[in-house]
């Protein structure tokens, strides 16, 4: 269940979304359905466009749409909550079930878990890519983004978003505030005390922004702390990825022995979306947003 919970919060999930079921396919787009093809991403090559993409994951769905590709959508899993207009199935990206996908007839299935099941679709004929769930910087996440332009058709569609990511981020940089000490954070990701580390992309993001992760780890994007350590630590502001499930800065602060950590004597709890939290999509600038404005207002 922990595991779980997990490759959901981090799978896992963080805005910009693109067209409707009902336009012209080719409307708005920068190539035509077979320019530029054949195409090669890693060691899948697409011979055509793909015009019936099956998504098993709630950040490729995202990003999908984003770049204009959402009309070429035929199925997304029980998760991809986004856009609305995206079409939410049964089906699991958690355990992929290759025969109830291939109902769909896929041209092109995307995952970011579970690389394994890849194998299971090549008997089917039916091509697979993978978009890991594990990004560790804002380039990582780039890269996904143009990756699926150039699988989809949406080229021109990736590198603009792309740009225009960067440039909302760059200016959320220059709008946080600087100072002589970094704030240190702690980010929960569950009430097991699961946290992202400095080495995760979430660590890499909030360390553009001054702050600094009481979670240090090298080598892994996650830990799993305990309360003492947590409290030992003292961070200066809390953020909570957990919202979704039940946890509140109101809970977090009853917690035995909590009351003394700075966070939580100074009221410097936030309550980050669950969702945009815990993927990597276009969304991320939303999240930075709301991260950026919360430290804004600690002195």
């Amino acid at each position: 269940m922990k595991r779980s919970l997990f490759a959901l919060m981090t799978a896992v999930a963080l805005l910009l979304a693109g067209c409707g079921g009902g336009e012209d396919p080719d409307e708005g787009a920068s190539t035509t359905p077979e320019a530029g093809f054949p195409v090669t991403v890693g060691d899948l090559t697409l011979d055509a466009r793909p015009n019936r993409i099956v998504s098993l994951s709630p950040t490729v769905t995202e990003m999908l749409f984003a770049i204009g590709a959402g009309e070429q959508v035929v199925a997304v899993d029980e998760f991809s909550n986004y856009p609305p207009e995206a079409p939410v199935t049964e089906l699991s990206g958690f355990e992929i079930n290759t025969e109830a996908v291939a109902e769909y007839e896929p041209d092109l299935v995307v995952i970011s878990s579970f690389p394994d099941a890849i194998a299971q679709f090549e008997p089917l004929g039916i091509p697979v890519h993978l978009a890991p769930d594990s990004p560790a910087t804002i380039e990582d996440v780039y890269t996904q983004i143009g990756d699926l332009g150039t699988l989809t058709g949406r080229v021109d569609e990736a590198a603009a978003l792309v740009e225009q990511m960067g440039d909302d981020l760059a200016k959320l940089v220059a709008d946080a505030p600087e100072r002589a000490e970094p704030l240190r954070y702690y980010i929960e990701i569950d009430d097991a005390y699961w946290t992202y580390t400095s080495d995760s992309l979430i660590g890499s993001l909030f360390s553009m922004v001054g702050l600094q992760n009481i979670a240090d780890e090298q080598g892994t994007v996650a830990v799993q702390l305990t309360a003492e350590a947590i409290v030992d630590a003292d961070p200066d502001v809390i953020f909570l990825t957990n919202a979704a499930f039940g946890v509140d800065a109101q809970q977090v602060a009853a917690r035995d022995g909590w009351t003394d950590i700075e966070a939580v004597s100074n009221d410097q709890i936030v309550e980050l979306d669950t969702d945009i939290a815990s993927r990597w999509g276009p969304r991320i600038v939303d999240l930075m947003e709301t991260v950026v404005d919360a430290v804004s207002q600690i002195p």
